[in-house]
């Protein structure tokens, strides 16, 4: 049986499995992380492997490759790790120095275009050489896939979508510097940011904000009063939506995709697609002819997935070169 290593690094945690080639999870371990450096991230990703393959093991089976799937700027090509963000960037040779370690050939990719690999390899992508993967959690970025070609970009930084601005005026200011992007409005942290902003506007609002630092709103919770009638909650969450909405408009326009598929937790509850679905304007979605879906991967564990089938698709593609 083929299996293959995938490893999620995120910002939070690292997420190693074993996954065979259809898509099926054997295997897998969590491990913390929490804000570090790019070479801090090396050593945990190697020491976390040496404990992945001590501890849990593969039995019996021999990976063909290992997959890592990283937040930042990925260069594929060359096995580079380029950067996590404007403060944490240095180039670093990862698949080669894993390569090294283990013994074993490493891909890699940005985590948000693993997951679109992913949706190729085992999701509604494989019916679709034409579709955008768009990723709404934490933050928001899309895989698109045109002509069957994931679109990455002369910087590799291509899918950073969720810095454009939508057409809800809010007056939030995003990460980027500017004002309204639909990431600080309809992702986790943009609902953060609309709900602290907001509330002295809505005293009557049952939504109570963390006062702990670090701590984000609760979506769940924003939604669960939203049902409720909240006032607040009701706006954040109509906000989003149609954010969300006008930016599956813009790409299904520029990229003109038979396919769009929705990924993370925001929109994973019925009554947030809902609300998106009723804001697609049918002109606009017409030749959308597979529609707008919900991933059938499981959300919890498509970045696995994605880094798997980007361990998957690189060695096959070296195999065939070799051939």
């Amino acid at each position: 049986m083929e299996t293959y290593l995938g490893l999620d690094f995120g910002g939070t945690k690292l997420f190693i499995g074993e996954v065979d080639s259809d898509g099926n999870i054997l295997s897998g371990k969590k491990y913390s992380t929490g804000y570090v450096n790019q070479q801090s991230a090396v050593d945990i990703i190697k020491s976390s492997l040496s404990d992945y393959l001590r501890t849990v093991g593969c039995g019996d089976r021999h990976p063909s490759a290992i997959g890592i799937g990283l937040i930042g700027r990925v260069d594929s090509d060359s096995g580079q790790w380029l950067q996590i963000d404007g403060d944490r960037s240095q180039a670093i040779d990862l698949a080669y120095d894993i390569t090294e370690t283990f013994g074993l050939p490493c891909f890699l990719s940005n985590d948000v275009k693993s997951a679109t690999t992913a949706e190729q390899c085992w999701g509604y992508g494989k019916m679709s050489d034409n579709f955008v993967y768009i990723n709404i959690g934490t933050g928001i970025a899309a895989g698109t896939v045109i002509d069957g070609r994931l679109t990455r970009g002369s910087h590799f930084n291509a899918g950073e979508v969720g810095h454009t601005q939508v057409g809800v005026s809010v007056g939030v200011k995003c990460c980027c510097g500017r004002r309204d992007c639909v990431e600080a409005i309809a992702s986790g942290s943009g609902f953060d940011l609309c709900a602290r902003m907001m509330k002295p506007h809505y005293p009557e609002s049952a939504l109570e904000l963390p006062r702990q630092s670090g701590e984000r709103v609760d979506v769940r919770r924003i939604y669960e009063l939203a049902r409720m009638n909240d006032s607040l909650c009701e706006t954040l969450v109509d906000n989003a939506a149609t954010g969300i909405a006008n930016l599956i408009m813009n790409l299904v326009r520029v990229t003109d995709p038979d396919t769009v598929i929705l990924g993370g937790g925001i929109v994973s509850d019925p009554m947030m697609y809902n609300k998106i679905m009723m804001r697609l304007h049918q002109h606009t979605m017409r030749f959308v002819t597979n529609g707008v879906v919900l991933t059938r991967l499981d959300p919890a564990n498509i970045g696995l997935l994605g880094a798997a089938a980007v361990a998957m698709s690189g060695y096959r593609k070296l195999q065939n070169k070799e051939q």
